[in-house]
């Protein structure tokens, strides 16, 4: 089987990408290797997937990987309503997991156009194609934003979502309507994937464990939204990533063509606790700078993730404690 995994220099879909390689699948990278965050990274990623760094740098065309044979990178971007296309035609997927996405809920404040750009256009080009050349099954990843300031905890699949506070989940949630509608009229299966603050080796340097753990070794401040009062669903990027396969194996659900699913721990960690965590393994205390409220910004997320564990038999066991360990085993091989 040959699978598209978009986003491949990414968090989330480098990690996917070495899963379904070392099970042996022939797979295509594609990633446009924006500037969002230190592009160094996302090269130094692809280089574990043995694509060199020179090459990587062109625009669509093919870079093979001296590590796995049955991987090749592109790099491309999915609004390119021109050469995504030819890319479905000349290759003939079976699967496509779409991890490419611009990400970041306060970034989308700042540029609201790389939103629709990457995530509706880029999203919409890429049902055309799913539709036009035959793919069995298209995963893509959604987020535990597009909950919004639901007040019911755990949130579950079937709450309301119909009010984002932010372009990002705005965009996701018009990710799944548009995965519904293609569903609906096409007749192939689309699979949403919630995602609740994933965090590990090779994370992304925006999010929180990499900003605390950089902040607390360098002896400065970390900002603390909400004066600490906050609590996230932290999820290992091995436990996402089981996950995210488990999801594209299972072809239909009681032959539902459109699933949509929480992919999360499922026990929410306070955000002061979390620090405090990072402080025991570091053995440094972190200067905290008390902030207010983010715009865009949510009190608490936490995964209902039973359907998840029903239908596909997904089950997060790295703990806390553990998954800071690994994180802060990679940081400091990775800097230090």
């Amino acid at each position: 089987m040959k699978i598209l995994v978009t986003g491949a220099a990414g968090f989330i879909g480098f990690h996917l990408c070495i899963k379904l390689l070392n099970k042996g699948f022939e797979v295509v990278g594609l990633d446009n290797i924006n500037k969002y965050y230190d592009i160094d990274l996302k090269y130094d990623r692809l280089a574990e997937l043995g694509i060199k760094r020179g090459a990587a740098q062109k625009f669509q065309e093919f870079v093979q990987s001296k590590k796995y044979k049955n991987f090749k990178f592109i790099r491309m971007n999915l609004e390119d309503r021109e050469s995504l296309p030819g890319l479905f035609e000349e290759e003939k997927f079976e699967k496509v997991y779409n991890l490419a996405a611009q990400v970041g809920v306060r970034y989308s404040l700042e540029n609201p156009t790389a939103y629709i750009d990457s995530n509706i256009v880029g999203f919409s080009n890429l049902l055309e194609c799913c539709r036009n050349y035959d793919i069995q099954h298209l995963i893509f990843a959604s987020s535990s934003s597009v909950y919004g300031q639901n007040k019911k905890v755990p949130f579950a699949e079937n709450d309301v979502v119909d009010h984002p506070i932010s372009l990002y989940a705005a965009t996701k949630k018009s990710n799944e309507l548009m995965a519904y509608t293609y569903s609906h009229l096409y007749g192939f299966k689309t699979t949403g994937l919630r995602f609740f603050t994933v965090y590990g080796p090779w994370g992304r340097p925006d999010m929180a464990m990499f900003l605390f753990v950089k902040a607390i070794m360098e002896g400065k401040e970390i900002k603390t939204f909400n004066r600490g009062k906050l609590s996230r669903d932290f999820t290992y990027i091995d436990d996402i990533v089981e996950g995210v396969y488990k999801a594209g194996e299972k072809d239909s659900v009681n032959d539902e063509k459109y699933k949509i699913y929480n992919i999360g721990n499922g026990n929410p960690v306070k955000l002061l606790d979390f620090i405090s965590e990072i402080e025991k393994q570091l053995n440094i205390p972190a200067k905290k700078k008390m902030m207010p409220m983010q715009p865009g910004d949510v009190f608490e997320t936490w995964a209902d993730c039973t359907n998840l564990k029903n239908d596909l038999d997904y089950n997060p066991n790295t703990s806390i404690s553990e998954g800071i360990s690994k994180f802060l085993t990679w940081f400091k091989s990775y800097y230090y």
